[in-house]
């Protein structure tokens, strides 16, 4: 039973190919259209202020841990939706760490015979997970209360033509929730940090948000510094380091002939980082983006072709308006001395380390500190204190 429930969360998008992934994608899109994204902003404004009014200026928070709660009480509200607001964080919860068990234990996820010591209890986590949300599944068939939530839109979509079985709905749920909160997440700590540790360039994001009149959305105004530093911090940091795929059927790759079943890995670091698209590649440069274009797959952070990542304009739209609301609050300074470390966990370029901020009054008196770690080796911020020296001695 254990591994019938690991197997059936794990039967969404990631399992399908042909006819069966365009139909299931078509159901799967219709909460991410840009007509339904809308009705999310209240969730992410509420939750981000809730956050933002536990801090007090002079204390030190550390961004790892702030913003993956923040995500993943956003997602759970977004996926789940808030008319049982405990059960709805269990089931993030409990989400979250079988995430968490499949990514550390990788291919023994699918495949028995003790490859890992935790593969029993990631079929622990698979049951329990499968048994809480098909829990909500039938509380709310029970009492009629579909809202707006991505769970009851697909429910809705569900009941009107059965295009998809409970284990299926399952399935979709939980993965899509597992590809949204972390990688949003990380993509706001690495730019927080880069702007942290950038002043010039936070200056002019700070002059743009407290001249402007309109609602401030980094994620669609192309004229704006914000969304050229989200783009930046995107490409120099992309939350999602590589991706993988498998063929379906025979295929010819380059010089490669590559047989059904063959995987294939694509590395969104590595692209971003190629210097016959990107001039200086290692370098936080959000000016760039004032002239450049680069295809769909030179620049593909949420993944690129008929795979490409469903909830990108949601995301997107989350981080326009959850960077704006932190920035506008307080000043960020990344705690002196710290060592700062990442590293590629599953396909996620994550922290490692806690990533420690000092919280000032919103005063526009903006500073890099000199700080350590592996982050040093993955971007290049040439206004930080000491970094000409250090790449001298390296």
């Amino acid at each position: 039973a254990k591994r019938s429930a690991q197997r059936r969360l794990t039967n969404g998008l990631l399992t399908m190919n042909g006819q069966d992934h365009r139909q299931h994608r078509r159901m799967v899109m219709k909460p991410f259209s840009l007509s339904s994204i809308p009705m999310y902003d209240e969730s992410a404004e509420r939750l981000t202020d809730e956050m933002l009014d536990s801090w007090e200026v002079g204390e030190i928070r550390d961004l790892d841990a702030e913003l993956t709660t923040l995500m993943r009480r956003l997602t759970s509200a977004v996926l789940f939706g808030m008319d049982y607001p405990e059960l709805s964080e269990e089931i993030g919860h409990a989400t979250d760490e079988w995430v968490r068990m499949n990514h550390e234990t990788g291919m023994a996820a699918y495949v028995s015979g003790g490859f890992s010591d935790h593969y029993e209890e990631l079929l622990q986590l698979a049951n329990d997970l499968e048994d809480k949300v098909r829990g909500l599944l039938e509380r709310r068939r029970e009492t009629g209360a579909l809202g707006q939530d991505v769970l009851s839109i697909l429910m809705k979509a569900h009941g009107h033509d059965g295009s998809i079985d409970d284990s299926q709905l399952i399935g979709h749920i939980t993965l899509l929730f597992g590809a949204a909160h972390l990688t949003t997440a990380h993509t706001l700590i690495w730019t927080l940090f880069q702007l942290a540790q950038s002043p010039s360039i936070m200056a002019e994001v700070d002059r743009e948000l407290r001249t402007t009149t309109a609602e401030y959305r980094i994620w669609d105004d192309k004229a704006s510094w914000g969304y050229r530093v989200l783009r930046e911090s995107m490409r120099t940091l992309p939350a999602s380091a590589y991706l993988q795929r498998f063929c379906s059927e025979p295929v010819e790759l380059g010089a490669y002939q590559l047989s059904a079943g063959t995987g294939v890995l694509f590395s969104q670091f590595l692209t971003h980082h190629r210097p016959e698209i990107y001039d200086s590649p290692m370098e936080f440069r959000p000016e760039r983006w004032d002239s450049l274009s680069p295809t769909p797959y030179e620049y593909f952070p949420f993944g690129a072709g008929p795979r490409m990542c469903i909830g990108a304009p949601m995301a997107m739209r989350s981080m326009g308006s959850i960077l704006p609301k932190i920035l506008r609050t307080y000043r960020l300074k990344v705690v002196p001395g710290s060592t700062i470390n990442a590293n590629v966990i599953s396909t996620m370029l994550a922290p490692t380390t806690p990533v420690k901020v000092e919280v000032h009054e919103p005063d526009g008196q903006f500073e890099a500190a000199p700080i350590m770690g592996s982050i040093l080796d993955l971007v290049h911020l040439p206004e930080m204190p000491g970094v000409e020296e250090r790449r001298r001695a390296a």
